[in-house]
Formats: C-alpha cells, structure tokens, sequence
C-alpha cells in the first residue's frame, strides 16, 4: 500500500509538473518559442520564481502547494486532449524516462547534507513564511539553494515531506529527454558534427557517472544542465542563422544553474560572447523580447534578496558581498566560513583530519601536494580513469580508417577558453569533484574527443551503435540502481513495500524545532507583558510589521 502511495505521487507530480510545459508551450509558442522539452525545463524555473516570490508571504503548506499542484494536472488534461496527437511522442519519452528513473527514486539512503540543511531548509520553507536572519540559526541556512524553494512546492497531504527528493529527478528526467531528442533531431538531420557526439557523450556520462540521485545534492543538478549548457552555446554558432529560441535556452538553463549553487553565478562569464555576438549581428535587444529572460532575471533578484534577508550577505561567505549594518548580518563570521570551504575543498581538513596552520595552507599553491595524496588519488584519478575507458568504448565504435576535413569555427574555440577559465578558478579555489570539477573536467576532454572523432567517415551499423550505446548506459544505470537498492535492504533494513520512502529520524526536524522554541519563547514574553524578552539560546527576536527577525547575540 505505502509503494502504491509512494508510486501514485511520483506520477502525479510528474503529470503536473507536464501539465505546466504544456501550458507553457501554448502561452509561449508565438512569443518566445522553443521545443516543448525546454519548456518542461522552464516550467521548472517559473515554479522556482513562483516559490520565492510567495514564500515572502506565505509558508508552502498544502493548500498552497495543492492549488498548484492542481494548476498543472488540469493542463495536463486540457492540452493532452486537446493536442494528442502532437503530444504523443514526448509521452512516451516522459513515461519511459521516468519509469527508468524510478530505480534512482526508491532509495532509503540520502545525501550526506539531506539532514543537515537539505532536509530542514525545505521543511522551514514549508512551515513559515519569511523569517529574517534564519541563517543565524544553522551555519548551512546561509547558503540557499533554488532546488529546496522547488522541492517545498512538493509538501503534500498523506505523502507529506516524502518528495523532497523529486527535484533531482526532475532535472535529471528532463535534461535526459533533451539529450535524446537531440540526439533524434541530429540524426534525423545527418548533422554528425562535434556537437553531435558531444550530446552523446554527455548522455552516456550523466546516466554512468551520476546514477545516484542520493548524491546529487544541489551539485550534480547543476553539473548535468551545465553540459547541456554548453551544447546549446556550440549550437550558437552551428548555423549563421541566430533564432531568438537559441538564447532563450540558455536563459532556462543559467536560470536553473546559478540558482542551484551561489558559486555558479561565475558561469555567467558564458554570456561575454554570446552578448559580442549578438551585438555584432544586432541582436541584443532581442534580449528582452523574451520571457524566459525576465524569468531568469526575477529568480536572480528574488535569490539575492532571499540571501539578503537570510545571512545578510548578497553571496555568502563572500564578506565583500555582506552589509555589516544589517542587525541579523552574519559578516562577521563569512570570511572564517570562506576560508573553512576552501580548506575542506582543498583537502586540508576532513572527518578525521585537519591540517596545521590553515591559513597558510591555503594561500598560492602550497595545498597541491597535499591535495595530491589526500584527494587527487584516488578519487580524481579513478574518476579520470572512468573518463578514459568511456572514451575508448566510443573511440572503438566509431573508428574508421578514412577521414573527413571539418572546420571548426572561431567563436567554438572561444567557448573552449571559457571552460579552461572556469577550470583553473575550479582548480584554484575549490578543487573538489562536487562543486563544479565533474562536467569541467569531462568537457575538457570531451570537446577535443568529439571534434577528433566527428572526422571519421560514417561506418556501417552506424545508427545501431548509437541505440546500443544509450541502451548500455540505461542498463548500466539500472543495474547500478538494482544493485544499491539491494545493498540499502541489507545494509538499512530497507522495505520497498512497507515503507519505500527515504529515511528520518529526529535530526531531520531539529531547526523546525528550534524555531517553533524561539518563536513561542518570544510569544510568551509579549503575552506577559516584558518591556525587554530574554533571548533564547543566545537567539533574539523581534516582529516588523508581519515578519519575524532573528539575531544572534554578541
């Protein structure tokens, strides 16, 4: 019965979350038009813009998420019967997408983080409305992530906080479609080029490299869109032709992955030549024709004033970024918080480890040995050998003897250069896999793999290789799956059918708690009149107008 329950919502939420593209693809379709699988992927950014703009107001409780949830569902049945014809193929590439992607869903283990600020952030945003300064209450509430504000729109009657995983799979379920379609559309077309076998590449990657949606966190979201990311730029300059549909993408995915991590608001360097580009074509104020652009803009000044009025810092730990007047300012604490990211990244501190004279470690390069023997082997270098025997599995499969000369244009070697920048900033001040180093590395070695191998001449069987390949990497990704599901039963007792939900335990709730304490201590002290309330474990609290502030004592 709980599997039956869990399955129903999974779809449910699927259907609506449909239902929203659909919507999307209608309103939009003589505005700022672009195929339906990006509108499933900008349906995700509206939803996003939607949480942050009433969460100032209202908590996201069921009656909240209900009426969205509903929104989507009745769309999904107007459109589906109003265009099913049309529809059709990309139902079966949701349904069959995600049936496969369910594997990943069933799981009882959950990111390392989930308890500690993943977990507990969502579960506030679903309890309160705006609380100010709620980073003064958790360290890692300082630090907010779009991925938590979409996943509180999944708080629901019966499944209740049981779906605050689902936003990973939804990223990950329609960056997959995008990739297949893709891939259909270049086949389709014979357009065999570099970024034919980049797309390809970045397929098989995701669904070997990232199979566990445990570990996705709000890193590997954003990883999976960035290669996508940076397909679409490539595909920039594929025709001489601009379309407006071309940049509109890259605002959904910039949208989604700066949002999704502070620190990925560097890959706006990505729009440096483009934005050239578009002016030397006299394109730029096509800009703001487009409403995708207007949506990424207010998701970025909601995700600025949420920072703002949680730590008091526009980008935290950025002390340059934090306005010390502000009474719940946590500026006095982002540079240790700086230096303490930077020193875990640089594997100069660990569970079990913490090296002397941090702040010398970390200046320049004296890191690098260390970082060398602590993290480079052996998780750099197995992830690098991963790279190499994938490369050689598609080197074998489409090698030929007879080659083709391609002329690679300009603009492709100056978005190369961009991810060399962004890798060296990577390797410089935060050399971990998970914070952007996985789709780096990979693109990389991808791009002069896949400009090397589109010289080869077509070989037979060429089109069964393709379907093998995305097949292999299914079936790698299931297996993979199938595999961890039976080690959680063993290892956790997990029961797929008496209770197929991920684990909690008091830690999970231990904010929600707090605040609840803060919030009553405080109430109390009104309700009896004191002209000054005692704080409450070294928290103090005050009410402008309807929102509550919350500052540490000093």
């Amino acid at each position: 019965m709980n599997l039956s329950i869990y399955l129903f919502f999974y779809s449910i939420l699927i259907m609506s979350i449909t239902g929203y593209g659909l919507l999307l693809q209608n309103i939009l379709k003589n505005i700022s038009y672009i195929e339906f699988e990006y509108n499933l992927l900008g349906s995700l950014l509206f939803l996003i813009f939607l949480s942050f703009l009433t969460h100032f107001f209202f908590n996201h409780g069921y009656v909240h998420n209900l009426i969205i949830l509903k929104i989507g569902i009745i769309s999904f049945i107007f459109f589906f019967f109003k265009k099913k014809g049309e529809f059709k193929k990309y139902l079966n590439y949701i349904c069959l997408i995600f049936g496969i992607l369910l594997f990943a869903f069933l799981t009882s283990k959950t990111h390392d983080d989930f308890p500690y600020y993943h977990f507990p952030y969502t579960y506030y945003l679903t309890q309160e409305n705006l609380i100010i300064g709620v980073g003064n209450l958790v360290h890692a509430f300082r630090t907010p992530s779009s991925i938590f504000y979409l996943n509180s729109l999944f708080y629901l009657p019966i499944i209740e906080y049981f779906l605050f995983n689902m936003g990973a799979i939804l990223i990950f379920g329609f960056s997959n479609l995008i990739l297949i379609l893709k891939l259909k559309d270049d086949f389709n077309n014979k357009r065999y080029d570099f970024i034919f076998y980049l797309t390809l590449l970045s397929f098989l990657f995701i669904n070997i490299f990232f199979y566990r949606i445990a570990e996705h966190g709000t890193d590997r979201s954003a990883q999976i869109l960035i290669f996508i990311l940076f397909i679409e730029v490539f595909g920039l300059y594929r025709r001489s032709n601009v379309a407006e549909q071309n940049f509109t993408k890259i605002f959904i995915l910039l949208g989604l992955i700066v949002s999704l991590k502070a620190f990925y608001v560097l890959y706006l360097l990505i729009l440096v030549p483009i934005f050239f580009h578009f002016l030397k074509k006299k394109l730029f104020f096509n800009f703001f024709k487009n409403f995708y652009f207007y949506i990424f803009c207010f998701v970025g000044v909601f995700l600025i004033l949420s920072n703002i009025f949680n730590s008091g810092c526009i980008i935290y730990p950025v002390s340059i970024s934090c306005f010390s007047n502000f009474e719940w300012s946590t500026f006095s604490d982002a540079k240790a918080s700086n230096d303490w990211f930077e020193l875990w990244a640089k594997a100069g501190a660990g569970p079990n480890h913490r090296v002397d004279n941090p702040e010398n470690y970390i200046k320049g390069f004296n890191w690098v040995s260390n970082w060398i023997d602590m993290y480079f082997f052996n998780k750099v270098s197995d992830f690098m050998l991963g790279l190499l025997f994938l490369l050689i599995i598609v080197y074998f499969s489409f090698h030929s003897k007879n080659k083709n000369n391609i002329n690679i244009k300009k603009q492709n070697f100056y978005i190369y250069l961009v991810i060399i920048i962004l890798s060296f900033e990577w390797f410089y001040n935060h050399p971990s896999l998970r914070y952007g180093g996985f789709s780096l590395l990979a693109l990389i070695v991808f791009i002069p793999f896949a400009i090397y191998i589109s010289k080869f001449v077509l070989i037979k069987f060429f089109k069964e290789k393709i379907i093998f390949l995305i097949v292999l990497s299914l079936v790698i990704f299931v297996g993979r799956n199938i595999n961890r599901i039976n080690n959680e039963i063993k290892k956790y007792d997990y029961n797929l059918f008496t209770y197929p939900y991920y684990y909690l335990d008091d830690v999970h709730f231990r904010v929600d708690k707090f605040v609840d304490n803060i919030l009553l201590n405080h109430q109390s002290c009104i309700d009896k009149n004191k002209k000054s309330c005692a704080s409450f474990k070294g928290i103090s609290v005050s009410k402008k107008k309807n929102y509550y502030i919350l500052r540490r004592n000093k």
